[in-house]
């Protein structure tokens, strides 16, 4: 008992001290709890300076999304790995058909022939097609083809406009001779010069005199024009 007596027993200043700590605790926790501490003025959230600075904020965050997305490079899709397939977002059977192609020596050369190799979706062909980098033979290859398809479209739609002035073809003129795909400024020209050697055609064999001219040709000048025994 004294043990406990000597821990618990304070004289009357101590205790009045302690009295008075109690107190002060009480108001304190009162104070904390019951009085409003924040300011009277509000901040205004939607002013430019406020509104400009969270765009900026979004900005930062957006770029560092961003740059910690993995980087694509260009690349050769004939090469595609199982886990570069996988980053591209392609599934096990779009890549397994790739490499089952491949497996038979062939190889991919446009957008195009990879998506019905894979038979991957538009969507995703548009996402990661700009990434796709073919051999540079390729490449010319595809111009090459692009500029004489165009160049045959232009040629074919400028004699297309032309109207022939005589279907005979011992009276037709250069540009009647122009129309025939495979026939230009030069061909008919000797055309029209062999022409007025001979005095004119009398035999198709004649047209197979011609230097230059071929034997498609011939038969495609047969079929739009006819021969007559005039002599001019």
């Amino acid at each position: 008992m004294n043990i406990f007596k000597s821990h618990f027993w304070y004289q009357k200043g101590q205790r009045n001290g302690i009295f008075i700590l109690i107190i002060l605790i009480i108001i304190f926790q009162f104070i904390i709890v019951f009085v409003d501490f924040s300011p009277e003025e509000k901040v205004n959230m939607h002013t430019p300076k406020v509104m400009a600075f969270g765009h900026q904020i979004d900005s930062l965050k957006k770029n560092n999304l961003e740059n910690r997305k993995p980087k694509i490079f260009p690349f050769n899709p004939n090469y595609i790995t199982d886990y570069k397939g996988a980053q591209l977002g392609m599934s096990l059977v779009e890549i397994d058909k790739l490499l089952a192609f491949r497996k038979t020596g062939k190889f991919i050369n446009s957008k195009k022939e990879f998506q019905k190799v894979t038979t991957i979706s538009d969507s995703l062909l548009n996402s990661i097609s700009s990434y796709f980098k073919f051999p540079d033979w390729v490449v010319k290859r595809k111009q090459n083809m692009q500029l004489s398809t165009s160049r045959d479209t232009r040629l074919f739609t400028e004699k297309s406009k032309y109207i022939v002035t005589s279907t005979d073809i011992n009276l037709a003129v250069k540009e009647d001779l122009k129309t025939i795909n495979g026939i230009g400024e030069k061909l008919s020209e000797r055309i029209i010069k062999y022409r007025s050697k001979l005095q004119g055609f009398s035999t198709p064999n004649q047209l197979y005199e011609v230097w230059g001219l071929g034997t498609e040709v011939v038969v495609k000048l047969l079929l739009v024009f006819k021969l007559s025994l005039i002599h001019i």
